[in-house]
């Protein structure tokens, strides 16, 4: 390496930090208006890597500020902090269908970010350096615990921030992919709100008895909530994404046991049969409405289309008493969720109950709108639940809008629940304006 590149200075701070914390990355000591790309590599606990590059010009002292200057090709364009994380995709050749999910949140995600000297689009792995940095992103922050919780059948982790506590607390649900996921919950804990992540459409007890699990299932779960010692037991609130959402509504407003705080809902409905189980609300889905792309996606946002009219036939968000917060990505392939709220937004205004109701809408953004930086990903493999079948599965959204999105959501999300958990006054929705 010629004495040039061994000057060159490679610069990411912090380089060890939150998942959704903002770095800032420094190239200095290269020649005035030179072609530079950054390129960013991560390898994900599956074994598959992901990759993202951006195309920059030093200015006259030889730097380069990835937070000021502009991206001028590459994975993403522009002015974008934090593009080498969340515009990271497949590297070239892996199978289709990929999605980069968290699966061990007491290990760090860890991206090595390099320099490379011209503009390049290809062959990295062959190429050496001017300079890399190896960067952690955690979703556990030091101090946060991670407790496995079997008790009263159920299949969870609870996630308590750093400290003796009490904590307010989040019963955190995904949707029909089932599985214990973990990383929202782990992020909420960073952020001092405990969380309960909930398997229930694959929980060991769904595999012992073979049938989903019933209502009861997350009364269960809210009571384990309710009765830690560690948890402020008026101060609990849910959060669902896609079914989790249905599931959440059901229990804000069915449940003689939950009593919410209040309620975030992302990308879902509240539309299902109220007078069915969970086997019964599975088994009245309008499969006719699937849809098929040419590309052989599956697009399922179709099955509670139209909205039904018909009481028995959704959940009556009339009836709730707690805020509630819907995130909506107008891209949606997955989920009818814009539909959804507006339907949600007429019932609650002719119930008189508007003033609880928060609505984020964004367009273009898809149906997996998760916490900040996490690669956007418009059609990825999916297991069914039940039948276990591997189809690919549109979820929607253009990946520059959805980030942005992930991004805002992320953040109006965490004032509300704080407004809603931690202060001392009546629970209310949030105002947009304020932020």
């Amino acid at each position: 390496m010629d004495e040039k590149h061994c000057c060159v200075q490679l610069l990411v701070n912090p380089s060890r930090g939150l998942m959704d914390e903002q770095f800032v990355i420094l190239v200095q000591n290269t020649g005035p208006c030179s072609q530079l790309t950054l390129h960013s590599f991560h390898q994900c606990e599956d074994g598959h890597g992901w990759d993202a590059f951006a195309h920059y010009m030093s200015d006259a002292t030889g730097s380069v500020n990835v937070s000021k200057d502009c991206s001028l090709g590459g994975t993403y364009c522009g002015i974008e902090p934090m593009g080498l994380l969340w515009s990271l995709r497949p590297v070239p050749g892996s199978k289709p269908g990929l999605r980069m999910r968290k699966k061990n949140v007491e290990l760090p995600m860890v991206v090595t970010v390099s320099v490379y000297q011209g503009h390049m689009k290809e062959g990295f792995a062959d190429q050496v350096p001017l300079a890399s940095v190896v960067v952690e992103r955690w979703y556990m922050a030091p101090g946060v615990r991670r407790i496995p919780v079997t008790e009263g059948g159920l299949t969870a982790a609870l996630l308590l921030p750093p400290g003796p506590g009490p904590f307010p607390a989040v019963l955190d649900l995904w949707g029909g992919g089932g599985q214990l996921v973990e990383y929202r919950a782990a992020l909420l804990a960073s952020h001092g709100i405990a969380a309960l992540a909930l398997d229930y459409f694959t929980a060991k007890i769904v595999k012992k008895t073979g049938k989903p699990v019933s209502f009861t299932y997350f009364e269960t779960a809210y009571k384990y909530l309710q009765e830690h010692p560690q948890i402020l037991s008026s101060r609990i609130a849910m959060l669902g994404l896609s079914f989790g959402t249905s599931v959440a509504l059901r229990m804000a407003v069915f449940s003689e046991v939950i009593k919410l705080r209040c309620v975030v809902c992302v990308s879902g409905s509240h539309v299902q049969a109220v007078d069915k189980d969970m086997e019964g609300i599975l088994a009245s889905l309008n499969v006719s409405n699937t849809r098929v792309t040419e590309d052989n996606q599956i697009i399922w946002r179709g099955l509670m289309l139209p909205i039904p009219t018909d009481p028995l036939k959704k959940v009556d968000v009339g009836r709730l008493q707690c805020p509630l917060m819907l995130i909506v990505g107008e891209d949606d392939q997955n989920c009818a969720s814009e539909e959804a709220a507006n339907d949600v937004k007429e019932m609650m205004e002719r119930a008189g109950n508007s003033h609880l109701l928060t609505v984020l809408s964004y367009p273009d953004a898809g149906h997996l709108i998760e916490p900040p930086y996490i690669p956007h990903v418009r059609s990825s493999k999916y297991k069914t639940v039940g039948s276990n079948e591997m189809v690919m599965v549109l979820w929607g959204g253009q990946k520059v809008a959805h980030c942005r999105a992930q991004e805002d959501s992320w953040k109006k999300m965490l004032v509300f629940l704080r407004v809603n958990l931690f202060s001392g006054a009546r629970p209310a929705a949030m105002s947009l304006s304020h932020l």
